[in-house]
């Protein structure tokens, strides 16, 4: 696995020398370190490696990433390309501009608005109470207490906006990358309340924005919303889990939504899985399996480390996008619709 990575690094060192424009620039930074790159596939392999490697694994791919980025803005001040400028950059804002006045009838609740309620009264008839808890969040609570450690690629700057450089800062700050977060504030608060140890169950949802450096593409963005799920009591199964997620699927999407889970691996379930919903983007188009989120029972040591004792309660969460859930529904093609404003669309939902 390290030879391939050698290999990997081999043959991106090579295309990036032999691109000379901004859009061969943007077409190597999509194939090797985008979100959908060669360096992301790479560290997705981490579960086929021998659990002894891994750490060298993990490693070798976050140095390699970091090399490829460096020669990356090596190579575009090279080209003399401004960082950050890509072949597709239009022409700058002229704040200078009047704007227009129109008139665009009553308003209404934007559509992330209204399928977050939506979301919210599904869960509530299920017994989930709703939880948050702060965007500007820190080290401790967005990887530390979620079984992240310190070598895992997650935590790379490159993959999260930190306030503090996690170089030279202890504890940094960063905007959350998930909402899991809240889970472990809610479990923190629970165990407070009952005097250092867990009295009764949670069944909380945190819906909420979370924020990653992705490229902006159909199914991605910067700044997204999820809307997570966590059930804490004695003895809770995969089976409880799987139910939950068949049920709100049914009430959401319809008595014939088809769902499916895939194994999948996550530091802080286990077991764990990747939920799929079969959805139909266009009347043109068939359907096709969308992935939502994922899901699993909580790991023990994210119970352990928020102060619950794992052999005496278990728990299962879930995270989904709610982005995807509202595209899902209501068949919108690409996530940037959901932010672009324009009335035409916005009337539609």
């Amino acid at each position: 696995m390290l030879e391939a990575l050698e290999q990997l690094g081999a043959s991106a060192r090579a295309e990036l020398a032999a691109a000379g424009d901004p859009a061969s620039l943007d077409a190597w930074k999509s194939a090797y370190i985008g979100p959908k790159g060669k360096v992301k596939a790479a560290l997705g392999n981490m579960k086929n490696v021998p659990a002894g490697d891994r750490p060298a694994y993990g490693a070798r791919v976050n140095a390699l990433s970091r090399e490829l980025e460096a020669a990356f803005g090596e190579r575009q001040a090279a080209l003399g390309v401004k960082a950050g400028a890509s072949a597709s950059s239009g022409p700058a804002l002229d704040a200078t501009e009047p704007g227009v006045m129109f008139t665009s009838g009553p308003g209404r609740q934007h559509i992330l608005t209204r399928v977050r309620d939506e979301l919210v009264e599904v869960f509530a008839r299920m017994g989930f109470a709703v939880a948050e808890g702060p965007e500007l969040e820190d080290d401790e609570h967005n990887f530390v207490k979620l079984n992240i450690p310190p070598s895992h690629p997650a935590r790379e700057p490159i993959d999260n906006f930190y306030v503090d450089d996690p170089a030279t800062t202890p504890r940094p700050r960063m905007l959350r990358s998930q909402t899991s977060t809240v889970q472990v504030r809610t479990m923190e608060r629970a165990v407070a309340a009952g005097g250092g140890e867990l009295r009764s169950p949670i069944r909380i949802i945190a819906p909420g924005r979370v924020y990653r450096p992705d490229a902006v593409d159909a199914t991605h963005s910067f700044m997204f919303h999820q809307i997570e799920g966590l059930y804490i009591d004695q003895q809770v199964s995969m089976a409880e889990l799987k139910t939950t997620l068949i049920q709100f699927a049914r009430a959401y999407f319809g008595p014939k939504a088809e769902v499916r889970l895939r194994p999948s691996f996550f530091p802080f379930t286990e077991p764990s899985a990747e939920v799929d919903m079969k959805v139909r983007l266009r009347p043109d188009l068939p359907e096709r399996w969308m992935e939502l989120g994922g899901c699993g029972l909580v790991h023990p040591r994210v119970l352990e480390m928020c102060g619950i004792d794992p052999a005496r309660w278990t728990g299962f969460a879930f995270g989904f996008g709610i982005e995807r859930l509202a595209m899902g529904k209501y068949g919108i093609p690409d996530i940037r619709m959901l932010f672009e404003n324009d009335l035409r669309f916005l009337k539609q939902i």
